[in-house]
């Protein structure tokens, strides 16, 4: 796995090798993951927990963009077979999970605060102080009685 720069070790990159066999798209996702893993870092939102959830929105954006060309060039609806009298035409499969990876994407955005609407609300979890109480002698021990 290989850092982006600049975030430390706080999240590795994938393998997008043995994720992804085309180029192009392995050059995508390495620049979506070093997008979004900036930003957060910027915000301070970067988190190792958060690496799959990461991962997830990445791969989301590059099947994203793979359905979008293959209804971009076949269209929205697929033909009916010819020679076939009861084929009707349908939607693209394509077109159904271009629907569902931005939805998934949105999701995710959301949840790291990516979106714009989503971006206030997202902020850095903070530290509470401790509070050292006089009962907390009391309390705390085990076997104390």
């Amino acid at each position: 796995m290989k850092l982006v720069e600049d975030t430390g070790s706080i999240v590795e990159q994938p393998d997008w090798e043995s994720l992804f066999n085309d180029e192009l798209e392995i050059g995508a996702v390495t620049e979506h993951w070093r997008r979004v893993t900036t930003e957060l870092r910027d915000r301070k939102l970067l988190a190792a927990g958060n690496v799959h959830a990461l991962q997830r929105l990445v791969v989301a954006y590059v099947l994203y963009d793979r359905s979008l060309r293959e209804v971009a060039e076949h269209g929205a609806v697929t033909k009916p077979k010819r020679g076939n009298p009861k084929a009707i035409a349908r939607t693209s499969p394509h077109f159904a999970a271009m629907r569902e990876l931005a939805s998934d994407a949105a999701v995710l955005e959301a949840e790291f605060g990516l979106s714009p609407r989503r971006r206030s609300a997202a902020t850095v979890a903070e530290r509470k102080k401790t509070v050292v109480r006089a009962s907390d002698e009391f309390t705390s021990k085990k076997g104390a009685g």
